[in-house]
Order: C-alpha cells, then sequence, then structure tokens
C-alpha cells in the first residue's frame, strides 16, 4: 500500500558554502560596497537633498586631499592596525580578548611616565626603547591576568578582559590626575614640549613614517608567527579543540596565557605608538575607541594580518570622510555616522554570502512513499 504525499520546498535552503576563490571572495564583498554606496546616494538625498556624487568626492578629499592629510590617513590606519594586529593570535585561539582598549591604555600610561621620568634624563634612542619595552610589558600583563583566569578556572574571558577596560580607565585618570600640566586642568599637555624627548622622530622629513614603519614590521612579523611558527600551529590547534590539543599533548594552558600576553603586549605597544608618534601627552580618550573598532577589523579579515591592512585603511577612511562631509556641508554627526554604519552593515552583510550558500524554491515536488 503507498500513499502519496504532498510536500512543498521551504521557500530557502541555507548550507555552509566551501572554501571559495579568492576572486569570489573579494567579487562577492565589492558587491556589497557597491550596493552601500548606492543606498548611502539614497539616503543622502533623502535627508540633505545634496548629489550624493558631490558628497564622496568631499570623503575622497577629506583623506587624500593634501599630503598632510594623507599622513594623517597612514598614521590613524597604522594605530588601528597594530590593535587589530594584537587581537589577532587570541581570536585565533577563540579567545575573545575585548580588552584591547584598557591594554592601550597600559600601555600608553607606561609610555608617557618613561617620557615624564626616563627621557629627559637618557639618549633619545635609549628612551624609545625603554618606552617600547615598557609599554609591551604593561599592555602583556594586562593581558595576563585575564587569561591566568581562563585558564585556571576557565572564567568568562569576554566579561573579564571587558572589565578590566575600566579598570584601566580609572588607572589612566588617576595619572591624568598626578601629571595634569596646571593644577585643576584635568589636563597633561604635551609632554616634553620643548626638548621633544621621547617623541618619535621624524624620518626622510616625515613625522609619521616611523609609525607605519613599526607597525608594518610588526605585521609581518604576526602574520609568519601564525602561519609559520610552532607557537602558531598550537594557537591554531587550541581554537579548533582544546580536547584535540591535550590528545596531541599540548600544553593547553601554557599556550593559553601565552598567546594572550603576546596579545596584550602589541596592543600596548599601540599605546607606545600613540603617545611617542602622535598626541605626546596621555588622557582616558588615547585609545579613542579603536580597541572596539580593531574587533571588526580583526573579524573582516579573518585573522590574516595583510589583509587586516587594507580593512584598517577602509574604515578610516570612513571615518576621515564623515568627518570632512560634516564640516564641508554643515551636516551634523549623526549623518555622517550613519553613512559610516551603512557602509559597515553591508561589508559585514557580504560575510553572510561568502559563508553560506542561499538557495531558494524552485518548484513544488510530490514524493510518493
Amino acid at each position: 500500500m503507498s500513499k502519496t504525499k504532498r510536500h512543498t520546498e521551504p521557500l530557502m535552503h541555507i548550507t555552509k558554502r566551501p572554501a571559495i576563490a579568492l576572486w569570489k571572495n573579494l567579487g562577492i564583498r565589492g558587491i556589497g560596497l557597491v550596493l552601500a554606496l548606492i543606498v548611502c546616494a539614497i539616503v543622502i538625498y533623502a535627508v540633505t537633498k545634496l548629489n550624493p556624487l558631490e558628497v564622496y568626492v568631499a570623503m575622497f578629499k577629506g583623506t587624500f586631499g593634501s599630503q598632510t592629510r594623507v599622513w594623517y590617513m597612514l598614521r590613524d590606519t597604522a594605530m588601528l592596525l597594530c590593535i587589530a594586529v594584537g587581537l589577532a593570535p587570541a581570536f585565533k585561539m577563540r579567545f575573545w580578548n575585548i580588552g584591547a582598549e584598557g591594554q592601550v591604555l597600559m600601555g600608553a600610561v607606561a609610555a608617557a611616565a618613561c617620557m615624564k621620568y626616563v627621557a629627559p634624563n637618557v639618549p633619545h634612542g635609549l628612551s624609545l626603547v625603554i618606552m617600547f619595552a615598557a609599554s609591551a610589558i604593561a599592555g602583556g600583563i594586562w593581558g595576563f591576568i585575564p587569561s591566568v583566569f581562563k585558564a585556571r578556572w576557565n572564567t568568562n574571558e569576554t566579561l573579564f578582559t571587558l572589565m578590566m577596560n575600566y579598570i584601566a580607565i580609572q588607572i589612566t585618570s588617576f595619572c591624568v590626575s598626578k601629571w595634569e600640566d596646571h593644577y585643576g586642568s584635568n589636563t597633561v599637555g604635551v609632554i616634553n614640549q620643548q626638548t621633544h624627548a621621547g617623541w618619535f622622530p621624524p624620518i626622510l622629513g616625515q613625522q609619521y613614517l616611523l609609525n607605519v614603519l613599526i607597525v608594518a614590521v610588526i605585521t609581518v612579523c604576526m602574520y609568519l608567527y601564525l602561519k609559520e611558527s610552532k607557537h602558531g600551529f598550537e594557537i591554531a590547534v587550541v581554537g579548533e579543540s582544546t580536547n584535540t590539543a591535550r590528545y596531541a599533548a599540548m600544553n593547553v594552558r601554557k599556550i593559553i596565557i601565552r598567546t594572550v600576553i603576546v596579545s596584550g603586549a602589541i596592543c600596548g605597544i599601540a599605546g607606545f605608538i600613540a603617545v611617542a608618534g602622535a598626541g605626546h601627552t596621555i588622557s582616558t580618550s588615547t585609545a579613542g575607541g579603536r580597541g572596539f573598532t580593531a574587533i571588526i577589523v580583526a573579524w573582516l579579515s579573518k585573522f590574516n594580518t595583510f589583509i587586516m591592512t587594507g580593512v584598517s585603511a577602509l574604515i578610516v577612511f570612513l571615518q576621515k570622510g564623515a568627518i570632512q562631509i560634516a564640516s564641508q556641508f554643515g551636516l551634523n554627526d549623526f549623518v555622517s555616522e550613519m553613512i559610516t554604519g551603512i557602509i559597515l552593515f553591508f561589508i559585514l552583510g557580504s560575510e553572510f554570502f561568502i559563508n553560506f550558500k542561499v538557495r531558494f524554491r524552485s518548484s513544488r515536488k510530490e514524493i510518493e512513499k
């Protein structure tokens, strides 16, 4: 005896997509970016009645309109990239380090302290080395604390590292009040403004070239560390499965602690670059939210430090462009941030179509049983 049942396929099937070719990957991202620009153009015209093309030209000029603006772009890209590179090993190990903001601040505090108390008394090159080491150690310690708790007691690293940010902010506030330039000003001011002790020296006449070079070296070294070294292999295995790592006789606790120390240390170095190579001061806004923005960079790049370079540049371009159109056309920050948000939404959304395949219902089928 047989029964005939009428079944209708679901409207769509979503399945995991196997690895796709690089050109397809880039193509999907490109389509996402084009759609984002189209939607932004519609929103711009609907809200402001401005010509979208003029707005886009203004964004471009706001970033690349002069040599000075280009170097500001490179400086800020290097800073964001350094933090994202620092997050890469921890994230690849599935340790969700949300504490980059605090690690940057602690590195910046250490650099500022050395700039105030050490740099005026030692040769300039030595002072930079000391500041670099102090910042890396401070950031590493700020990564070490949550890593020990995670390795030993399996605490939630997301909440732990997030709370560490607030502690770092309070420590920074204390240092600012201790070092304030004039009593009651609650600002440190530019440190060593007359002597430039502890400042990055210009290279080939460019004030920010050393910032870019340091981050470029860190980026290449981290790529090799994750792809070619034994430690990088262990990070990948622990990230996939801690049980597999233990079965392979890996010391999982040691790997977790070591990796997060490296992650925190590089974020601390970003604090050093912010103090010695850019602001020459310290405040609670030294990190400027980049610790959270770097999470987007790391995820979009799938922890590939070379791809992070392009993603960091794109995000900084959007930020600079948003500031330009806000000032040039008299728009408030909400409009410019809305444009940035739309573009990031489509770029992030393109990740879905890179990782998953969508098949829509073609026809109804009858299945006989």
